[in-house]
């Protein structure tokens, strides 16, 4: 106070203490597996503070992969997930992802069968695995569930973005992906266990 009315006195130019307003925000990144990677990406697009959802293949051998080889080279469809954590957290997402899947299917989801379409959260460092594996425990005791919950919680090894056919597949083709939804089982799957939350 007395270096402002200094100032102001001996008709110095008052220099106020700011903040950078452009300064961005660190993002930060998930990568989950649940299925088809279609019906992955809308769960996360439009919730508030993700930036960007990603289709793709994740958790396999190689440098590369793509549609028509992931599947033998242990990839599996995913979605990686880029996000503002000062409006949404690790924790949402990851609730997020159980009320989008059927944890208690270690074999595939729905109608696609196979490792290719496994479901599992793919953690990036400590944190996230601290919150996956409290998220999954507090499920298995919600009692939501009659078989356990068997969706792993695995450290992420890499990740490689689907074709640009795959990406928003959903809005590109919004008529067959509701027929596929629905054909799956998946749509009335989720809603019967989550009703409006489900995704």
């Amino acid at each position: 106070m007395k270096s402002s009315i200094f100032r102001l006195l001996f008709g110095l130019p008052f220099l106020a203490m700011s903040t950078p307003t452009d300064a961005k925000p660190k993002l930060g990144t998930a990568t989950f597996a649940g299925g088809c990677f279609w019906c992955m990406v809308p769960p996360y697009e439009n919730l508030p503070g993700v930036v960007t959802v990603l289709a793709g293949y994740t958790d396999g051998k190689g440098d590369s992969a793509n549609y028509q080889n992931y599947i033998g080279r242990d990839f599996t469809e995913g979605v990686q997930v880029t996000f503002d954590p000062t409006k949404v957290t690790y924790e949402k997402l990851v609730e997020v992802f159980w009320q989008s899947i059927d944890p208690t299917d270690p074999n595939g989801q729905f109608a696609d069968r196979g490792p290719g379409y496994r479901a599992a959260v793919f953690y990036h460092d400590k944190d996230q695995k601290k919150i996956a594996e409290k998220s999954k425990t507090d499920l298995d005791k919600s009692g939501k569930f009659t078989k356990p919950i068997l969706t792993p919680i695995l450290p992420y090894k890499n990740f490689f973005a689907a074709e640009e056919y795959h990406q928003g597949y959903h809005k590109k083709n919004p008529t067959h992906y509701q027929m596929y939804k629905a054909g799956s089982g998946r749509k009335g799957f989720l809603e019967s266990l989550w009703g409006k939350k489900a995704h």
